[in-house]
């Protein structure tokens, strides 16, 4: 079906949120800027304070097959109430909370040429991609480093580590690396009404990850059973480098490495923090917009 491959730009930008709720590392955030720990608190109290975003997003995924996927998208998000809209070589996608029974409005750029409806979870949707509406914003990114630092502990400076500043995407940023050194691929007995992705959330880990790891789930919709043994990783990866815009706090790049090499990369390019929207750029009607 024609219509399937051109489906893959739809979720490309869905990583790109993050948007954390709070830091809770058990000492105070004190210090001057050259300390690592300040940093990535201040950083995520600027996610916290995100109300709106705008920008255009480079991403690099790694395949089942080994390959990579490369995809571009201009980005709208409102967080409160909860909205988005994607720009995508054509394809234009709109998803409002509270409205279209919860699905996204989607304009494809071929067959079928008529707009759809459709579940951000569903396999369209999520087709070879490692996220989905759910992770746009700050908070999923955040929540994984937030988990990492208190897993970390007292050796927090063992793990995260600032390397200076770098000119990266055309905005000067603070470079830190993530070291998880102990990462690596554990069992996991399934328990009752599990899924993929739920197992996923609670561990904080790539549901990606976990589907390349167990050669026999075809997707992320594939059926488990209590008490089957599965392979998850012990960490969400085994090296993060992210690079903080010094100006608005916010990562401007995530590039995610694991035990075989490059997983994801996203690059972040003309970002607007808390821009101004009119009410009208999150509805089908909107003058720059073809639904």
């Amino acid at each position: 079906m024609l219509f399937l491959p051109t489906m893959k730009w739809i979720s490309v930008s869905l990583i790109t949120g993050l948007l954390f709720l709070g830091f809770s590392f058990k000492s105070k955030v004190t210090g001057t800027d050259d300390d690592c720990k300040v940093l990535i608190a201040k950083s995520l109290k600027a996610i916290h304070e995100v109300k709106g975003l705008k920008y255009h997003l480079k991403i690099t995924e790694r395949s089942r097959k080994g390959t990579f996927n490369f995809y571009e998208s201009a980005v709208k998000f409102q967080k409160k109430p909860r909205k988005i809209y994607l720009y995508i070589k054509g394809i234009e996608v709109l998803w409002v909370e509270g409205t279209n029974k919860g699905k996204a409005l989607v304009k494809p750029n071929s067959f079928p040429y008529f707009n759809l409806n459709l579940d951000p979870m569903g396999d369209l949707m999520r087709q070879d991609q490692h996220h989905t509406l759910n992770e746009m914003g700050y908070d999923y990114l955040a929540s994984i480093i937030d988990y990492s630092a208190k897993k970390m502990g007292d050796n927090f400076d063992e793990a995260f580590t600032l390397e200076g500043e770098e000119k990266i995407n055309n905005r000067l940023c603070y470079k830190i690396t993530i070291n998880n050194k102990s990462f690596g691929y554990t069992d996991y007995t399934v328990g009752e009404n599990e899924s993929i992705t739920s197992i996923a959330r609670r561990h904080f880990v790539s549901e990606y990850m976990i589907l390349e790891k167990n050669k026999k789930f075809k997707d992320y919709f594939d059926i488990l059973k209590k008490g089957q043994v599965i392979k998850i990783p012990t960490w969400y990866c085994k090296q993060v480098t992210l690079y903080i815009d010094k100006f608005y706090m916010v990562p401007i790049s995530v590039k995610i490495m694991d035990d075989i090499g490059l997983f994801e990369e996203y690059n972040y390019y003309f970002l607007q923090v808390n821009p101004k929207f009119e009410d009208a750029e999150f509805t089908r009607e909107y003058k720059d917009y073809k639904f």
